[in-house]
């Protein structure tokens, strides 16, 4: 390479760094996020989506275009969530110009940083100013500005594009307000910023930027340093409750009508891809509706249904007693289909147990075990069949790799939460097969009325008014339900939202966290109110949650 122009070589060592630098910021960009609980995984989904990128760069060929075919179809094949998702048509711009082109000069990269914004923009069905989209144009606008210049030479440029993007990163909580109120820039585009990072120290061997301290009073650090952005930008909840991704296999003229059909069930919807492969991604209520709109033009597969309420657990909670992606079997006579679970909690392991389940992997959301501590727990096992519940949202496709990796006919209940977790085992019987367990676990999962209680870890304006950090939150499956000054204030307003007639047991898992006279508080509350609700009583001790809720 020189200071004009990369090559093949230089625009491998591109992703490798701008793997290393997600890698690296990934926390940081996972705690600029709206939502006012302590979640956010936009840095995660990015980190992981250019984990594929370099596998599949790190065995292409030495042409240009073996490379730049390797980033699009690693980029869209491990895309993760809606910020890995509109990364990865970034990217796939990127590659789609790189290639013609067979090298990186500046006109080349102008018109590659174009492509990349316009390919982005088709992506998002509604796209709003201040996320991603808006910094990729501006980064575009300023090389395209920089060519009519007259540019000295690559480096120069990306410099340039460097100093544009991070004024525009600047400006986004100009142009977003959820972003001003939360105190953060958006989260998508500083992992974006960091590609130009990449390409310059692929140029010239600079050191990569360190991530910058976390700031307590903005978006999710508050939750740090004290114990996906909408359309486009960070992976947060928007009062819709599911993420539903697939892929689906249908013929290119098909997908303005099914993106139609998408718009009437939900919003961030973003589709990229072509030639008759196409990635979707969509926040909807409506689960079937999403994945029938999908059958109605063609065939989706690797369909993934995860919950945009389910909340981060706290990795230095976990750390104290756990170590993540730890596997523990429990020795019981054989079975036909073995169950294992990922938990966070000494009690909550203790109820997976007492319910079968074989093997227990520690982990939860900022502490996800991989795919090889999932072959390692099956490996484990003397169990021909398996079904794996994940028990959150971001494991969830990590656990779906696993069948293609081993001989074991392992089987994924998508379990979003301990609570579906418990309820998904109540369905279970050992003597069945995988996949009979599957479908019969699944829809136990599903059935189960969740809730659960966390602590507002900064101010905001929500739905139900203002929320002030440190105030207590109910969440169920479409979104906040109450807010109050106490954890059990919020436990008992949200179980009035959640029990009705019809309900007969409630399941109550309190963790580290509650205090003893909370969950008498709710307890007693359970018996005036629903004297005849039978409620159970567990202790999960899971962290930053001092109550998870089951109502059947």
């Amino acid at each position: 390479m020189t200071a004009d122009r990369l090559g093949a070589e230089g625009l491998r060592a591109t992703m490798e760094w701008f793997r290393d630098a997600l890698a690296t910021h990934r926390d940081v960009i996972n705690q600029l996020n709206v939502y006012p609980v302590p979640d956010g995984d936009t840095g995660t989904n990015m980190a992981l989506t250019l984990e594929t990128v370099v596998i599949e760069v790190s065995a292409a060929g030495d042409q240009m275009s073996e490379v730049c075919h390797a980033i699009s179809h690693g980029s869209l094949m491990g895309a993760r969530g809606n910020s890995g998702v509109i990364l990865s048509q970034i990217l796939r711009g990127l590659a789609e110009t790189v290639a013609t082109a067979g090298h990186v000069d500046p006109p080349v990269l102008a018109g590659a940083l174009k492509q990349a914004s316009v390919a982005a923009d088709e992506a998002v069905s509604t796209p709003v100013e201040g996320t991603i989209l808006t910094v990729v144009r501006d980064v575009a606008t300023a090389a395209a500005e920089a060519v009519d210049q007259g540019v000295d030479g690559l480096i120069q440029m990306v410099e340039g594009c460097q100093r544009a993007g991070r004024a525009s990163l600047d400006r986004t909580p100009e142009l977003l307000p959820q972003l001003a109120r939360a105190n953060v820039v958006d989260a998508g585009a500083a992992g974006f910023l960091l590609f130009l990072d990449a390409m310059a120290t692929a140029m010239d061997g600079r050191p990569l930027p360190d991530p910058p301290p976390v700031d307590p009073s903005a978006g999710v650090g508050a939750a740090v340093a004290g114990a996906e952005d909408p359309h486009g930008a960070a992976d947060d909840g928007d009062g819709t409750r599911y993420e539903v991704m697939f892929f689906l296999e249908a013929e290119d003229h098909r997908i303005g009508e099914f993106r139609s059909a998408w718009e009437a069930l939900g919003d961030s919807i973003v589709v990229v891809g072509g030639d008759g492969l196409w990635n979707c991604h969509i926040h909807s209520n409506d689960i079937g509706g999403s994945i029938e709109a999908g059958i109605g033009v063609g065939r989706p597969f690797d369909i993934r249904v995860t919950d945009l309420f389910e909340q981060v657990e706290h990795v230095e909670s976990l750390m104290a007693t756990e170590i993540g992606g730890a596997v523990t079997t429990v020795a019981g006579e054989p079975v036909r289909t073995a169950v294992v679970a990922v938990s966070v909690g000494a009690g909550v392991r203790r109820l997976f147990e007492s319910l079968g389940v074989r093997a227990i992997i520690a982990g939860g959301q900022t502490m996800n075990p991989s795919t090889e501590h999932f072959l390692q727990a099956v490996e484990q096992l003397d169990a021909d069949e398996i079904v794996l519940l994940p028990n959150n949202k971001n494991i969830v496709p990590v656990a779906e790799r696993v069948d293609d990796c081993t001989e074991a006919a392992v089987r994924v209940v998508p379990t979003r939460g301990i609570a579906e977790g418990l309820a998904a085992l109540m369905a279970y019987d050992p003597s069945a097969s995988a996949d009979e367990n599957q479908s019969a676990m699944a829809e136990a999962a599903e059935d189960v009325v969740t809730g659960e209680v966390t602590q507002a870890v900064r101010d905001t304006e929500s739905e139900l008014g203002s929320i002030v950090a440190g105030q207590w939150l109910g969440l169920d499956r479409q979104g906040l339900r109450a807010v109050a000054q106490s954890a059990a204030g919020a436990a008992t307003a949200l179980l009035a939202e959640l029990i009705d007639d019809s309900h007969e047991l409630v399941t109550v898992i309190f963790g580290a966290d509650a205090t003893t006279a909370d969950v008498e508080e709710v307890a007693a509350w359970l018996s005036e109110h629903h004297p005849a609700v039978e409620t159970e009583l567990h202790e999960g001790s899971q962290p930053l949650y001092p109550f998870y809720f089951g109502v059947e």
